[in-house]
């Protein structure tokens, strides 16, 4: 890989990181509108409708087939589906610091993976800077006074769960990338997503008997621009932009720019909602910023 190819994977993989850690604001913004089952319907409604557009107009071509299908269903499951459902009941149980711990801990697991799965190599200095990643985020974390409370048990496992999910799509996607364009695999995640989380927002609207209320959030103009950042940026574009960086370098090097989204959640605190920034938000970022550089940058040189 060339110096620019080289430089262009690692922008993909930093807007990554800036597009999930914009995204709490969206989703903050959302639920006050909707329920977390409507929301998920509606986010990869608004993704499959922006991907379907190029792949209709003939702008960019797809090739499935039954076999071809077959192989990208178990990824769609893991990721979005199997991610965002544990994610989002896990909340129900848990706090938002929580699951930013937990969620934080998706590079070890990624690597333990990949080191399995994909024989990826890595050597002590790598290692060291995921953990170092990891530590940064749990850091700023505990220092903002969150803690475990063993009664949301509940919570915690499936926030386990999600986590593991993200780091088997990623290991999954990096194999899958050689059969596959990035457009062909995030097509048909964002199409069964879409299918799935209508199918079980509009059925739970259904036995409810309140099936205009999942149409009622659509009334506010907030939600809607809420959505489509969800939908068409932090869904879709983060799937595009996740499947092309794993088809260039190591799922273990791509799983920590993921802790870096912290970092920018709280620069976008402090930026648009006004939130104070103290030391440990400072000390931890600068942990989470050295390991994503370290696990990228401190490899073996015939690796290099």
């Amino acid at each position: 890989m060339n110096n620019n190819k080289y430089k262009l994977v690692y922008m993909a993989a930093i807007s990554y990181a800036i597009i999930t850690g914009l995204s709490f604001l969206f989703t903050k913004i959302a639920l006050g509108y909707g329920d977390p089952t409507d929301i998920l319907a509606h986010r990869f409604t608004a993704s499959f409708i922006a991907i379907s557009i190029p792949v209709l107009m003939k702008w960019t071509k797809v090739d499935y087939n039954k076999e071809r299908i077959k192989k990208i269903i178990p990824l769609a499951i893991l990721y979005p589906l199997m991610f965002f459902g544990f994610q989002t009941f896990g909340l129900i149980h848990a706090s938002s610091s929580e699951a930013g711990i937990l969620m934080a801990a998706a590079p070890v697991f990624t690597l333990i993976l990949a080191t399995y799965f994909l024989k990826e190599k890595t050597n002590i200095l790598q290692k060291i800077s995921i953990v170092l990643s990891v530590l940064g985020v749990i850091y700023i974390m505990v220092m903002k006074g969150s803690a475990f409370d063993v009664n949301n048990m509940t919570g915690i496992i499936l926030l386990v769960l999600s986590a593991l999910c993200f780091s088997g799509y990623s290991v999954m996607a990096r194999s899958l990338t050689k059969d596959f364009t990035t457009i062909e695999l995030s097509y048909m995640m964002t199409i069964i997503s879409f299918i799935c989380f209508n199918v079980v927002s509009i059925g739970n609207h259904i036995i409810r008997g309140d099936i205009k209320a999942y149409i009622t959030p659509l009334g506010s103009l907030n939600y809607i621009i809420a959505i489509v950042y969800l939908g068409v940026l932090s869904s879709l574009g983060t799937s595009l932009l996740t499947n092309y960086v794993l088809s260039k370098i190591e799922a273990s090097k791509m799983s920590v720019f993921s802790n870096l989204g912290t970092v920018i959640s709280i620069v976008a605190g402090v930026v648009f909602l006004k939130e104070e920034i103290f030391y440990y938000h400072i000390i931890g970022s600068i942990f989470i910023i050295g390991g994503v550089i370290g696990t990228n940058f401190l490899g073996d040189k015939d690796s290099k």
